[in-house]
């Protein structure tokens, strides 16, 4: 599952940059579920040809995270947000005005995903 849910993270990053037909496998299959057999039949494509569009677009957004590392730094800015706001969360219960430094926060994190 966790698979999934990453290269569903790098599809949303990545994914432009891949040629139609492969992020159109990719797509179908990481983020609507598609078996591969149901991919085949909505491309018309065998289902070999439906794994290795798969694997080649797995490839190229693996290699462009390795080299750009943007869905990993946005990871981590998310999380830090996230963080950040839980502390004014601690603030604002001790009657400090945050608003403004709340609403910065929630763009950040809205930004973010």
């Amino acid at each position: 599952m966790a698979k999934n849910l990453n290269m569903s993270l790098l599809l949303d990053f990545y994914g432009d940059v891949l040629p139609e037909k492969q992020r159109e496998a990719m797509e179908l299959f990481y983020n609507g579920d598609y078996s591969l057999s149901e991919i085949s039949e909505e491309t018309g494509i065998t289902r070999q040809g439906v794994r290795d569009r798969i694997v080649k677009g797995e490839a190229t957004v693996t290699g462009l995270e390795q080299r750009l590392g943007l869905a990993e730094r946005f990871g981590r800015l998310r999380k830090t947000a996230m963080e950040l706001d839980a502390v004014l969360d601690t603030l604002e219960k001790e009657g400090v005005n945050v608003e403004r430094v709340r609403e910065l926060t929630k763009k950040i994190i809205e930004l973010g995903g």
